[in-house]
């Protein structure tokens, strides 16, 4: 079955960066567009970043020039470097990917302090 294993969340300051990874397995990585969502305490889940099987990429409005997203198809594996990070950035990160069906990783939280 299609799991994804997200990891690399954390605290850290304002300014600051971190780099989220997504492992995926039980799928054709190499076709799959993936994406990452976040979810923030009594807010709705929101797009940060989406990686088509061919690379094309498109971001939230929110996190526009300080977040890439990117993918490693040996290691089947995506990636989200966060940098210039914000305190509105706090959220649990969701990897996500459709094969079939949409499938959710089971979330990283990020910590952003002022």
């Amino acid at each position: 079955q299609v799991q994804l294993v997200e990891s690399g969340g954390g605290s850290v300051q304002a300014g600051g960066s971190l780099r989220l990874s997504c492992a995926a397995s039980g799928l054709s990585f190499r076709i799959s567009p993936m994406g990452w969502y976040r979810q923030a305490p009594g807010k709705q889940r929101e797009l940060v970043a989406r990686i088509s099987s061919g690379g094309n990429t498109n971001y939230g409005d929110s996190v526009k020039d300080r977040f890439t997203i990117s993918r490693d198809n040996a290691k089947n594996t995506v990636y989200l470097q966060m940098n210039s990070l914000k305190p509105e950035d706090t959220a649990v990160y969701l990897c996500t990917v459709t094969w079939n069906r949409v499938y959710w990783g089971q979330g990283t939280q990020v910590t952003v302090s002022s």
